[in-house]
């Protein structure tokens, strides 16, 4: 069942969050859901489309990562965040058992830490295993969610494109790829020998032929 916690965060970080939000649900038309994923991440798609490093900086926070540890173990690993601008399509999300359907991780185990950006923002802490529709904060649906994905270092991140999770990914989500996901190592040691490497390197520019 998730939990509702009070974190001393810093105002002046939770205003550029806060900023980069209200930027993203004000644009029209608004961006693909597929565009918000992976969100924190400055290598991905989010260099163009946001200030990826608010995002970042926010998953890494030492009071969010405590929350997270006290659910998964003291070897975290931040893999994934996307953000919803309605809160309702992510109770949706879970209440069709889609969170964790598509997690490439071996054995199965993590937690989300999820964001509300409503008149106050309130954060809530669960295990993936535990998390249900019903037992959600609703808040206002209609406001942004920041739903960020954290695993312990004692599983592994499996890339290969063959792996169950990741076969029902390409068939269900297409336009997301997590195999190529870079993984950061908040926490504690990686355990389980995972790629840390992958990710992090910037695609050379292609021009056209003609």
């Amino acid at each position: 069942m998730p939990t509702e916690r009070a974190l001393r965060i810093e105002e002046r970080q939770l205003a550029v969050v806060r900023a980069a939000v209200s930027d993203l649900a004000r644009r029209r038309p608004r961006p693909r859901q597929e565009r918000l994923a992976g969100i924190h991440n400055p290598w991905g798609f989010a260099a163009t489309t946001t200030n990826a490093w608010a995002f970042l900086d926010l998953c890494e926070h030492e009071a969010v990562v405590e929350n997270v540890a006290a659910l998964i173990g003291p070897d975290v690993i931040l893999w994934d965040s996307q953000l919803y601008l309605s809160a309702a399509r992510y109770f949706e999300f879970v209440g069709v058992g889609r969170e964790r359907r598509y997690w490439p991780v071996a054995p199965l185990a993590g937690a989300v830490a999820l964001v509300a950006f409503s008149e106050e923002l309130t954060f809530q802490f669960a295990d993936i295993h535990s998390l249900s529709a019903q037992d959600l904060a609703r808040g206002q649906e209609d406001a942004p969610l920041y739903v960020i994905r954290y695993m312990p270092a004692t599983s592994r991140f499996i890339r290969d494109p063959k792996a169950p999770a990741n076969w029902i990914a390409m068939e269900e989500q297409p336009l997301i790829n997590y195999m190529t996901r870079p993984l950061w190592l908040v926490r504690g040691a990686d355990r389980a020998g995972n790629d840390f490497v992958t990710g992090f390197s910037c695609q050379a520019p292609r021009w056209a032929a003609h």
